[in-house]
């Protein structure tokens, strides 16, 4: 494209941007409050769109004027679930503080409730029912751990994507890439059909959302290659490598709700 060619294109009205900005809003304010109150265990969910968003117990409770420990209580589920207009409240809160740091987390979500995401690049995206640790899922895929960050770094992971690496590289768009992340962040992004590990973790350097455990599935740990768990060492992001078959892989992964 010229510059000239860049230069006449014409740019929405500031209402138009503004109104999509709303509808998307509302329709994650829906999601995120319909999640939580349907839960089994609402606690649990409303700390995994909390920690999704980045917002600390201590920041949200400030913003909603009560004690660090209401919050606490109720993620931890030692206070009574909160009914729908608690829930109400808590997400609005969340999606105003996204809003007045430029609504990025908001607009991350775009992808997956505007739909239209179809690729074969993708084997599965799966939302757990409860959160399991990197330790656990690591056991579960027989996988060995190439870089294991800082205790601190380390996050329970919600849910997984299991990407063919190669196809992914060749057929999806910035915006599907997004939506490969599904509801949340706070998951382990498996990679097949890689030979050395490298581009994953060169694409995952670039992007702005970053998974909480990234898997390298087809090759053992000594063949990972060395930039590749540098970049895992400089984005605080743990790095495993399984060579389990990938539908035993994907049976082991799904047991994790059978047993809750």
């Amino acid at each position: 494209m010229t510059e000239k060619a860049a230069v006449a294109m014409p740019v929405p009205p500031a209402s138009v941007i503004n109104g999509s900005y709303h509808d998307l809003r509302n329709k994650l304010a829906e999601k995120m409050a319909g999640e939580i109150t349907l839960s089994d265990n609402p606690g649990e969910t409303l700390k995994k769109w909390r920690a999704n968003f980045e917002i600390s117990q201590t920041d949200l409770a400030s913003f909603l004027k009560v004690s660090p420990s209401v919050i606490s209580d109720y993620e931890s589920g030692r206070r009574k679930s909160p009914g729908i207009f608690i829930v109400s409240k808590i997400v609005e809160a969340i999606l105003e503080m996204d809003t007045a740091h430029g609504g990025a987390k908001i607009r991350s979500y775009e992808g997956m409730l505007r739909g239209g995401f179809s690729a074969d690049a993708i084997y599965e995206i799966h939302e757990y029912l409860s959160p399991i640790s990197v330790e656990e899922l690591t056991k579960l895929i027989r996988g060995d751990v190439v870089y294991s960050p800082a205790s601190e770094y380390i996050k329970p992971l919600y849910g997984y994507t299991i990407i063919d690496s190669l196809k992914a590289i060749l057929t999806l768009s910035y915006n599907e890439f997004q939506k490969l992340y599904g509801w949340s962040s706070e998951r382990a992004m498996i990679y097949t059909q890689v030979s050395t590990g490298r581009s994953p973790m060169v694409a995952l350097r670039v992007t702005n959302l970053k998974p909480a455990l990234v898997v390298i599935h087809g090759i053992t740990a000594s063949q990972v290659d060395k930039i590749a768990a540098k970049i895992a060492e400089i984005e605080h992001v743990p790095l495993v490598a399984t060579v389990m078959p990938i539908n035993d892989l994907i049976r082991a992964l799904q047991s994790h709700d059978a047993k809750h």
